[in-house]
């Protein structure tokens, strides 16, 4: 395989695209290309270009992309029924979240118990636990729940570690103790050199909040665009609904907004006074509830 770079210099023509419809032609712009890659078949003869990405200097309006791309029909998305429960019974409000986002594997062959491992954890992680049986991405693709079995004390010995980041920068860790867990405890985060800080939520709401930040960085359609203003992030969250929790994470104070089959972080970037913006969505057509906006998207499948 080789990697070419074909028209992609200052000296180079332009490329123009255009796109063929029923209708006939319709032109979309000048574009650049960021990558293409050609492969020679094993037997040899001529390399043929499998792939080339091609990135438009102006970004294509709704009405356009929606020709050019048209939205497939929507299934049922997941609604938000689990949204009413948040400040009520938030261990109601993590199973329906999770139970609609994520398809079950498969019908348990008996109704299912308490993992025996697990019992002398807090509810919220013996239920969540409960749901991974069945849903095994509900411990996370990005970050993650440590199984049951896995759990193990910080370095100091002050802390049961139950999640980890991907790259092992931090960890959130629950009060060590010989005693009865607390129903709702405290959850703290530690980065490896840093003194621990404690999540504004405890457990309860902190299990919700991961499993939306999950749902957002691990689904399989996404858009994303960085350095937005407060108006800006106003006049993108305005048609959804605000998960009333407390920020998330003691860093980047990530909140969340959702729509059917939606999930959107807003996170503080770091020391300029500007947000990042993160949507997953369980099918493109809910990324249709994000209106059009002043910005650039870095990346929208929708």
């Amino acid at each position: 395989m080789t990697i070419q770079a074909w028209g992609a210099d200052e000296s180079s023509l332009p490329i123009h695209l255009a796109v063929r419809l029923d209708e006939g032609l319709l032109y979309l712009g000048r574009v650049r290309l960021s990558r293409a890659e050609t492969t020679r078949p094993a037997g040899g003869g001529e390399s043929a270009l499998t792939i080339c990405v091609l990135r438009l200097d102006t970004p294509l309006s709704r009405p356009v992309l929606r020709r050019v791309r048209p939205t497939a029909p929507a299934p049922d998305l997941p609604d938000l029924g689990w949204l009413k429960h948040v400040n009520g019974d938030r261990g109601a409000a993590l199973e329906q979240f999770v139970t609609g986002w994520y398809p079950a594997a498969g019908q348990p062959p008996s109704p299912s118990s308490v993992p025996a491992g697990s019992r002398s954890l807090p509810g919220g992680l013996q239920q969540l636990y409960l749901l991974a049986e069945q849903r095994p991405d509900a411990l996370g693709r990005h970050n993650h729940i440590l199984p049951w079995h896995e759990l193990q004390s910080d370095p100091l010995g002050e802390l049961l570690v139950f999640g980890v980041e991907n790259q092992g920068c931090f960890y959130w860790g629950l009060p060590w103790t010989w005693d009865e867990p607390q129903d709702d405890p405290t959850v703290w985060f530690r980065e490896y050199d840093d003194e621990p800080v404690t999540e504004k939520e405890p457990l309860s709401g902190f299990l919700l909040q991961f499993s939306l930040f999950e749902a957002a960085m691990s689904a399989d359609y996404v858009g994303c665009v960085d350095s937005l203003s407060d108006r800006q992030v106003q006049q993108l969250t305005a048609p959804l609904q605000r998960v009333p929790l407390r920020s998330f994470g003691p860093q980047a104070r990530t909140r969340f907004y959702v729509a059917p089959g939606l999930v959107l972080s807003v996170s503080d970037a770091l020391n300029d006074g500007k947000f990042d913006l993160w949507a997953g969505a369980t099918h493109r057509s809910a990324l249709q509830a994000l209106p059009e906006f002043d910005a650039e998207w870095l990346r929208f499948d929708g």
